[in-house]
């Protein structure tokens, strides 16, 4: 049976990779179900995704396996489409600033790849 997805996702370049490919499968099964909501439900909790306030647009995945928390930044694009970022363990009450400002410099260098036409859409 054919999912109904409210939105599509896209990883840019390897930053989200680089950070689920180093995760446990628990985690990255947490993290795929994750994602699956978001691509799934039309109406996301806010508890597993949210705009990070005092962004542009920034929105953050978030992922929690037991006692570790987990983030993945992303935005929205044309509507539908997400586009994801970098993720990270959070170990602190706070979001470390200099995540969101790789999220920051991720969302920068996106947009102007899309300008220059350098991103393969697949589908």
């Amino acid at each position: 049976m054919a999912q109904n997805f409210k939105r599509k996702t896209f990883v840019y370049k390897n930053y989200f990779w680089e950070f689920y490919n180093n995760q446990t499968i628990q985690v990255q099964d947490k993290i795929d179900w994750i994602i699956e909501l978001v691509r799934t439900l039309e109406i996301v909790p806010a508890k597993y995704f949210s705009h990070m306030t005092g962004t542009d647009g920034i929105f953050e995945m978030r992922i929690k396996s037991g006692s570790n928390i987990y983030r993945i930044f992303c935005c929205f694009d044309e509507g539908r489409l997400i586009i994801l970022f970098n993720g990270f363990q959070k170990k602190t009450q706070k979001t470390p600033l200099q995540e969101i400002e790789k999220a920051k410099r991720i969302q920068k260098e996106y947009y102007a790849d899309k300008r220059e036409n350098k991103l393969d859409f697949l589908g």
